[in-house]
């Protein structure tokens, strides 16, 4: 019979364990991106980069083909990293770059978290390749689109076959708090959540107005 200790588990993230690495958020793949509305798909993306900066999580930024095809990445993704540039490619997997390779050895990370447009092209490439020389992925299935449903469900599939960990843009942010009485990261937390956690975030405000309630 095992014993049940106030632990948590290995598996769970912390701000100090992992890496983000945040693929082609461009204007250009987000056109054909049709598993997920575009509003929610910018509200996520932005979400996970506020929790990033926020954490103080080490993130990597990638686009491909940015001046001569897909355009810049998106907006809410770079403000929460000023001066920190995004790392641009002609590959469609940014695993086979130098850039992001090097910048992930650079990092120093086993664990990486991975999001971006679009999920069969753009984070499989990465996931399997990095599942193969032995890094342990997550990948933020809300924060990631596709052509269509199906292209993103089968991409997902693929992954977690070959072990990757599917999460999603809020259970990313609340994972990196994890424990109310951290006071550091409480309010930083709880105003992402506010702005960006949809209905969650409406009752994080509604609490904190009507009781001046803390917590989740």
């Amino acid at each position: 019979m095992p014993t049940a200790r106030p632990v948590p588990g290995s598996k769970l993230l912390t701000p100090h364990d992992h890496a983000l690495v945040m693929i082609d958020f461009q204007s250009q793949m987000a056109f054909a991106t049709h598993s997920i509305e575009a509003v929610t798909l910018r509200n996520n993306a932005a979400l996970v980069a506020r929790a990033a900066a926020s954490f103080q999580v080490p993130t990597i930024l990638t686009t491909v083909a940015e001046k001569s095809f897909s355009g810049p990445m998106f907006e809410e993704v770079l403000a929460p990293f000023p001066g920190q540039p995004a790392y641009d490619r002609t590959s469609m997997n940014s695993w086979e770059d130098a850039q992001v390779t090097d910048a992930v050895n650079r990092i120093g990370k086993q664990r990486l978290v991975l999001a971006g447009l679009w999920t069969s092209v753009c984070i499989v490439g990465p996931a399997l390749s990095a599942l193969e020389q032995g890094f342990e992925i997550y990948v933020i299935a809300d924060a990631c689109g596709d052509v269509s449903a199906e292209a993103h469900a089968r991409a997902m599939e693929r992954m977690l076959q070959a072990g990757a960990q599917p999460m999603t843009s809020l259970q990313y942010l609340l994972e990196l708090q994890r424990d109310w009485a951290r006071a550091d990261t409480y309010g930083s937390t709880t105003d992402i959540a506010r702005a960006l956690g949809g209905a969650y975030g409406l009752g994080v405000t509604y609490a904190r107005t009507m009781f001046n309630a803390h917590g989740g």
